[in-house]
């Protein structure tokens, strides 16, 4: 029977996929740093072995004869599924995938040192050779799937999202955000004028802030019997569904951003975690492309811990490990703050789409060979002038080598967020619609009702449709920007 032939090599592939999360996840948190070459062949060779088993030429004839067989509707799904995988894995050789595995892995221990350094000169060869095989990636999968260079590579984060969908909708919020950051920010000005922001006192011990974390993580849901929270350089969320690895950094000086890390980090675990464990094996127990999992981290970030509601229940949480005793008028101005800043990572919610759509429409140049990897630094700066107002032409660290993406070759990575932040927004319409008692249920820190609600219209249906048809199959309707506009205005603007 050949579906068994598919179910038989998932179960293989899954063991692959996951050592080679599990070591991923390891180099970026505990490997010394002179572990780093050796790791990069190790991860390009189990790459190598995976992409060989996964795209095997007998496998084409098992997909066929499996959509011949008399098959239940998850069986006939999850070899529509393998079959996508299938296209994907066969567009790019063996050999080529461990190449730019080694690459992209080099790359990004470098990135490690030299953003510090803000050594732009000494990163940018290796940016080059990522960008160089980034763009041969693009030219094969393109050519295979019958797609533009930069939608076929979206299509490894977001099968089903184009290019032609997403910039009218981006150039929309861009238009929208461009004249209501000045709106948000002045109305900030008016409140704080009335009543000044209130200090964070500057004192939060490492270990306490990670109590706190962890605290939160358990209390909206995370098991901590399947998953760690660790350190990293940035923080992301890792590992495998049995075993998620999410990591946050930390100030002393502060503890908002550590939490909010936590909050975003846990809103990924949460998916993993509750995706079908018995597809777990199959490309369509996996979850639905990152603006699906940015959407569900975005939905405990913004929609949940941003929420004022939340901070009813979470204020005595952080008094009992911070030591510290807020009123919702201390706090709300903290977590609600809008600023103009360079760190997308440590973006408000008004801005920080405004991060993602100048890295979509840089990325679109480098991978269609319109923008070359040298100019980088003076494109990057002349979009922030024109976004945001500010300048990063002398700190590359804060431009182009600020994120980790084009380091690790993540081209095609960046829409995710803010169609994430789209999509997290339209979901929070429909569940409260459904759902009115929602406000209520976070103050008091529940959440059960809420993971309900998504794990019912998202974190079940794992890869069963493409990210438009996941989306309007739990909201009701295609994609509308109307509601983060929605949002964003009335929680910042003037009321």
């Amino acid at each position: 029977m050949s579906f068994q032939k598919l179910d038989e090599l998932g179960h293989r592939l899954e063991a692959l996929e996951h050592a080679l999360a599990i070591l991923g996840a390891d180099e970026a948190i505990h490997m010394a740093v002179g572990g780093g070459e050796k790791r990069a062949e190790a991860m390009g060779t189990l790459a190598g072995m995976y992409h060989r088993q996964a795209s095997a030429s007998e496998i084409a004839g098992w997909i066929d004869a499996a959509e011949r067989e008399d098959l239940d509707e998850e069986q006939a799904a999850a070899v529509r599924e393998f079959k996508r995988h299938y296209v994907n894995l066969t567009c790019l050789p063996a050999e080529f995938v461990e190449r730019q595995t080694n690459t992209r892995m080099r790359c990004e221990q470098l990135w490690r040192d030299l953003r510090a350094k803000n050594d732009w000169a000494g990163f940018l060869p290796a940016l080059e050779g990522v960008i160089a095989l980034a763009r041969e990636e693009a030219a094969m999968r393109a050519q295979v799937l019958g797609l533009g260079l930069y939608d076929s590579m979206i299509e490894q984060y977001d099968p089903g999202n184009r290019t032609a969908d997403i910039a009218p909708v981006f150039d929309t919020l861009k238009t929208f955000l461009k004249d209501f950051v000045p709106e948000a920010l002045a109305v900030q000005a008016e409140r704080l004028a009335k009543r000044p922001l209130k200090p964070l006192s500057g004192v939060y011990p490492v270990d306490r802030q990670r109590e706190l974390g962890l605290a939160m993580m358990a209390a909206v849901g995370f098991d901590l019997s399947h998953g760690s929270l660790s350190v990293s350089h940035h923080p992301f969320c890792g590992g495998v569904p049995s075993d998620v690895r999410i990591t946050t950094r930390y100030r002393t000086t502060e503890f908002l951003s550590s939490l909010m890390g936590v909050l975003h980090e846990t809103g990924h675990a949460l998916y993993e975690q509750n995706l079908p464990k018995k597809w777990s094996h199959w490309p369509l127990g996996k979850a639905r492309g990152m603006a699906v999992h940015e959407s569900q981290s975005l939905f405990v970030e913004k929609q949940l811990g941003r929420n004022p509601a939340f901070w009813q229940w979470a204020l005595p949480v952080v008094d009992k490990y911070l030591g510290e005793s807020w009123s919702m008028d201390d706090i709300i101005p903290h977590v609600h703050r809008v600023e103009r800043g360079l760190i997308r990572v440590d973006a408000d919610e008004v801005t920080y789409p405004l991060h993602v759509i100048l890295r979509f429409e840089l990325e679109q140049d480098l991978i269609q060979g319109r923008l070359q990897p040298v100019d980088l630094p003076e494109a990057w700066d002349a979009k922030m002038r024109e976004y945001l107002g500010l300048s990063t032409i002398d700190n590359p660290a804060d431009g182009p080598m600020q994120d980790v993406h084009w380091a690790s070759g993540a081209f095609g990575y960046f829409p995710s967020y803010t169609l994430g932040a789209m999509m997290a927004a339209q979901q929070w319409a429909a569940l409260t619609k459904e759902y009115p008692a929602a406000d209520r249920d976070i103050a008091r820190g529940e959440f059960a009702a809420i993971n309900g609600w998504r794990r019912d219209k998202i974190w079940s249906q794992a890869s069963r449709w493409s990210t438009p048809e996941l989306l309007e199959r739990a909201t009701g309707e295609k994609l509308n920007a109307d509601h983060f506009i929605g949002h964003i205005r009335a929680r910042y603007g003037a009321v």
